[in-house]
């Protein structure tokens, strides 16, 4: 064997030995393994590894855990309004739906792309640098330039699908998400809805569009 084939060798297996103990640690969290069993239920339409194959329903891989347990509570509660998503969210208890969180929040993340680049263009100056004159903010102030978001407060919507995303606009617009309870203020919600409301169609389906471009990270 070639000393450079040799060195090579050595590198391969030293990166993959550093890879198996976070490997290991992910699959003998005991959320991640509780985690794994739920979301059997969800995989048709986020898919079993948290890539939904369906356009108008939101890809969970790499979401952080506490905004996908976040969610579920508010369909439980009602703040969110989806009859399935609420029967579905009805028999979770808080423990399951951070185990969904923590499964979810472990799968790599990847992008759909954009359909339409021409369209997408037109929402970048928006998404990075928001509109000081109408007070709208920039998108990536909270959800990152790359979409990643900040796990915890605000969501990935990078490489997410621009149906599931121009959707969600629109039912913040419509005053049909970011509803607030007295036991959950939910002011990521109330933020949302302010923007959304100053925003027209035609801008919330470009960033749509833009945000279903950008690298999931």
């Amino acid at each position: 064997m070639s000393r450079t084939l040799s060195r090579s060798l050595v590198v391969f297996l030293s990166a993959g030995l550093l890879s198996l103990p976070a490997f290991a640690q992910a699959n003998k969290d005991p959320d991640f393994v509780k985690g794994q069993a739920l979301a059997g239920v969800c995989a048709g339409c986020h898919g079993a590894d948290g890539h939904s194959g369906v356009p108008t329903q939101p890809s969970l891989a790499g979401m952080g855990w506490q905004y996908t347990a976040r969610q579920l509570k508010h369909f439980k509660t009602g703040q969110r309004d989806n009859a399935i998503m609420k029967g579905f969210a009805a028999t979770l208890s808080d423990a399951d739906m951070k185990a969904l969180g923590v499964y979810f929040a472990a799968q790599v993340p990847r992008s759909v792309g954009t359909k339409d680049m021409a369209l997408a263009k037109t929402a970048e100056r928006l998404y990075r640098g928001g509109d000081t004159a109408r007070g709208i903010p920039s998108c990536a102030g909270c959800h990152s330039p790359s979409g990643a978001g900040i796990p915890g407060q605000y969501p990935r919507i990078g490489g997410q699908h621009a149906e599931y995303v121009l959707s969600s606009l629109m039912g913040y617009k419509s005053g049909a998400r970011g509803k607030a309870t007295k036991e959950d203020p939910n002011t990521q919600g109330k933020i949302m809805m302010q923007i959304a409301a100053k925003l027209t169609d035609a801008e919330m389906k470009a960033l749509a569009e833009y945000s279903a471009g950008l690298a999931a990270k």
